[in-house]
């Protein structure tokens, strides 16, 4: 059977042209709806040429980045791609730098999170059902091996080609880290400097403001989850560098999101050829306590809760 494995796409991938769009009809469409709305976006349907998998794309902020993080209706994308049978979900997403090797367009392949956000709904088991799942190690080990050996490819190609005598070499060398906290905040506003060195003090690697809600959620509803953060400044703990700006954080994101998207292109292949079942299947039946479900919430979250 093959893999179905989305994509939300962060600040600046909104689409991926490599792949060929097969589904967006308005039947293909009306399966997105979920007890908590609509997702930020129609979610496409890809498929990659010569690779056995069904590929699923939401643009996190909505495809005209309406949405601010708080915003975001993190239940209903991660409620969405579920209905649709996805297993996989890669996020890929713009954080600023806590610490001074992780430099901007470098790419942190994510292990842990620290949540700073205010009241976000990030559970699905709430109104009659409580469930408590197992978070020590947030992100799927097995995903993020796939995504961090194609990382690691596209950053030795990069720097080949531009060690070559091609005229053509356009794009600057990346590092790629194994490993990283990522510290999830509110926003949409950047941190103070107080706050970052408190984050900084804390041995936290990046900070973003999107992740944790999707990763608790995707572990709530047995789906792998990895994040690829885009380092796109480094957070204002850095004076040298002087006040995080958009216009840098812009242009240090586009040109992170060709380097992903090549990513993107070689892990898919991998994910695919995944054998056995896949890593949190089957993980919610140890997890939930109540001992009585009532009717409505069964039929709400049967995509989750299956048998």
């Amino acid at each position: 059977m093959a893999q179905k494995i989305g994509i939300i796409g962060g600040s600046g991938l909104y689409k991926i042209e490599q792949f060929e769009v097969i589904e967006t009809d308005k039947q293909f469409q009306k399966t997105q709806e979920t007890i908590y709305g609509s997702p930020s976006a129609p979610i496409k349907k890809y498929k990659m040429k010569g690779v056995d998998a069904e590929l699923f794309f939401l643009a996190r902020h909505g495809e005209n980045h309406h949405l601010n993080p708080s915003e975001v209706p993190y239940r209903a994308n991660v409620l969405a791609l579920k209905q649709l049978g996805v297993d996989w979900i890669l996020s890929i997403s713009a954080v600023g730098s806590l610490q001074e090797e992780i430099a901007p367009r470098d790419m942190v392949v994510i292990d842990q999170f620290i949540d700073r956000t205010k009241g976000r709904a990030s559970t699905f088991f709430h109104d009659g059902i409580v469930a408590h799942i197992s978070f020590g190690d947030p992100v799927c080990a097995k995903l993020r091996q796939y995504l961090l050996q194609s990382a690691q490819e596209v950053a030795q190609e990069v720097a080949e080609k531009n060690n070559s005598d091609a005229d053509d070499t356009e794009r600057d060398n990346f590092t790629v880290h194994d490993g990283g906290t990522y510290v999830c905040m509110e926003g949409p506003a950047f941190s103070t400097r107080a706050e970052s060195n408190m984050y900084r003090s804390f041995g936290a690697s990046v900070i973003g403001m999107t992740n944790l809600p999707e990763a608790k959620l995707a572990r709530e509803a047995e789906i792998s989850y990895a994040t690829l953060a885009m380092s796109t400044d480094y957070d204002c703990w850095n004076t040298d560098h002087g006040e995080v700006s958009v216009d840098e954080v812009v242009a240090n994101m586009n040109a992170n999101i060709v380097n992903a998207k090549d990513i993107l292109l070689k892990v898919i292949p991998n994910i695919a050829q995944h054998e056995g079942d896949v890593p949190f299947k089957g993980m919610i039946a140890g997890s939930i306590i109540s001992k009585v479900t009532p009717p409505n919430r069964k039929y709400d979250l049967k995509s989750i809760l299956g048998k």
